[in-house]
């Protein structure tokens, strides 16, 4: 009878074991992350790189991004490069309104890749996009995502930017796993529904380029039917960005897809 019932610990340490070693050991993997105001400075992507142990955060997200790009915005570091501004709020000031242009996810990307090839940060094994909910010029997916090169393709729309920033990382770091995360929802009806058609879109273009889909809208724990159209809700502090609490259920969620991704 002891004998059996050693048998049987050894046999359940060794599936555990063994379960243990169908995970990646994440502290000696490197995250990187871009997005909107959602995601910028130590927001959800902290809770998932300290629940999930990464030995670096690289997060290059600014408030007020969007996806797509403005016919002037220009190169990262170029010549006469403005800067990149997260400001929102009604302005004349031309070099203000140049760095606004300047905050889309291209030249995010641009940033990201000079940064870790100058050195400050290390090459990315995980790369997480959350973006989407600025943007308001959808394009199609079908157009974005003509040809091979992404020399003719359209960035001044979301479908044509997310192919763009998407596939920049890919052929950069061929070896690190993309994410991307759908915008949540809010507690505004109409901007919800804005949201799911820039869904359907985002998953044309990730489907396209075999990328995995973080269903933050509808597996995320937020819900509209609980936040408030510009105020605070149960998550969310003004109907649009989640407070402490909102962050990190995101975070825990988008860990749990990210690690069983690896299962």
């Amino acid at each position: 009878m002891k004998k059996l019932f050693i048998t049987a610990i050894i046999g359940l340490l060794g599936i555990c074991s063994y379960a243990q070693s169908l995970y990646p050991d994440f502290s000696s993997m490197n995250f990187g992350c871009d997005g909107n105001s959602i995601t910028a400075g130590n927001q959800w992507s902290k809770t998932v790189v300290d629940q999930l142990g990464f030995a670096t955060h690289h997060n290059v997200a600014v408030g007020s991004a969007t996806w797509a790009a403005y016919t002037d915005t220009q190169e990262y570091k170029s010549d006469n490069f403005a800067g990149i501004s997260g400001g929102w709020q009604p302005t004349d000031d031309a070099l203000e309104i140049q760095m606004r242009h300047n905050n889309v996810s291209k030249v995010h990307i641009q940033k990201f890749i000079d940064e870790v090839e100058s050195g400050e940060y290390p090459t990315p094994d995980v790369f997480v996009f959350s973006m989407g909910t600025n943007d308001r010029n959808l394009g199609c997916a079908e157009e974005a995502l003509k040809g091979k090169s992404l020399d003719e393709v359209d960035i001044t729309n979301m479908a044509g930017a997310a192919r763009w920033s998407i596939q920049t990382i890919q052929e950069k770091y061929p070896s690190c796993r993309i994410f991307v995360c759908t915008p949540i929802q809010t507690g505004n009806p109409e901007h919800n529904a804005l949201n799911r058609q820039k869904i359907e879109i985002l998953r044309e273009i990730c489907q396209a380029l075999s990328v995995q889909v973080i269903d933050c809208y509808s597996n995320s724990g937020i819900s509209e039917k609980h936040e408030q159209p510009s105020s605070q809700g149960r998550y969310l502090v003004d109907g649009l960005h989640p407070g402490v609490e909102g962050q990190q259920l995101m975070g825990r969620y988008i860990a749990k897809e990210i690690r069983n991704s690896y299962y």
